[in-house]
């Protein structure tokens, strides 16, 4: 293999993984706006409270990974359940722009609190991943990478089968569809909405550990739930088909765009990427088209 090629495979590589975290941090837009209609722009910052929690029970109270993992985790689905609880289910029939803006002071209480109890300087978060390296054939992956890749693979699998299978999914899916057929079929609608924030946030929480794990968390890592916000309004909002591929495409492109244009076009070509689409299509690539009669 050429060297060339050998260090576009070790791009498209190490942008797949990304690609997959990107996903996996969709899913979380994509399962709480399905559910509510609710744009959750807080996402990001979950995402780093979930790498904080995490340092906090790993760190600070000594707990071994296996049991500070799912407590950072339920610490997201705990946030989630609260904030739809008291903050969200008040909102419900006001102006999607209000319900939009308190996610987005959500987002900048969660960076105050974390800033106040964990000051503003990064941190890394205790190896719990091996530094060994992977070879896939003669191209070299970070073993962070790969783990990462394969832990949101293995979420998107169980999310897909619980949304086939669980009676709760099921639920889920149909409240997306129709709210009001859901009530008239005896579907406790008001729970679907919890458990949907509860495994959204979860989720989120989940994916910030293993972005820490790879590259550390700080206050300012929420705006990697930027770069997923775009990935969900490309894949379309609805969308769990588009926040797969959107996600991986995203970062296969972001990865291209860094190593061979430079860092500083990762943002243009992502948000312009973003632009063309809203322009274009803008329900996304896999969104449901809605027709509103006036």
């Amino acid at each position: 293999m050429s060297d060339d090629l050998l260090f576009f495979t070790e791009v498209t590589l190490a942008g797949l993984g990304s690609g997959a975290l990107l996903a996996l941090t969709a899913l979380s837009f994509v399962l709480i706006y399905k559910a509510t209609r609710v744009i959750n722009l807080a996402v990001g910052e979950t995402l780093m409270l979930g790498g904080y929690l995490f340092l906090a029970f790993a760190a600070g109270m000594g707990l071994p990974v296996w049991a500070a993992l799912p407590l950072a985790i339920a610490g997201g689905g705990v946030l989630g359940a609260i904030v739809e609880r008291g903050l969200i289910r008040p909102m419900l029939g006001k102006s999607p722009i209000s319900v939009f803006m308190v996610t987005v002071g959500l987002g900048s209480v969660l960076v105050g609190l974390v800033e106040m109890l964990w000051g503003t300087d990064p941190r890394t978060l205790p190896g719990f991943i091996a530094n060994t390296p992977v070879f896939i054939g003669e191209a070299y992956v970070s073993r962070k990478i790969v783990v990462a890749f394969i832990a949101a693979a293995l979420v998107i699998g169980v999310f897909l089968a619980l949304f086939r299978f669980w009676r709760g999914g099921v639920a889920l899916r149909a409240t997306a569809s129709d709210q009001a057929a859901a009530y008239s079929c005896g579907i406790n609608v008001p729970g679907v909405f919890s458990i949907a924030w509860i495994i959204g946030c979860a989720t989120a929480a989940g994916t910030g550990v293993l972005l820490g794990a790879i590259g550390g968390i700080s206050p300012s890592m929420g705006i990697f739930g930027l770069s997923a916000l775009v990935v969900v309004i490309v894949g379309g909002l609805d969308s769990i088909l588009g926040a797969l591929i959107g996600g991986l495409g995203l970062g296969l492109i972001q990865a291209w765009t860094g190593s061979y244009l430079g860092g500083e076009y990762q943002s243009v070509v992502t948000f312009g990427l973003l632009i063309v689409t809203l322009v274009i299509r803008p329900y996304g690539l896999f969104g449901t088209h809605e027709i509103e009669r006036l």
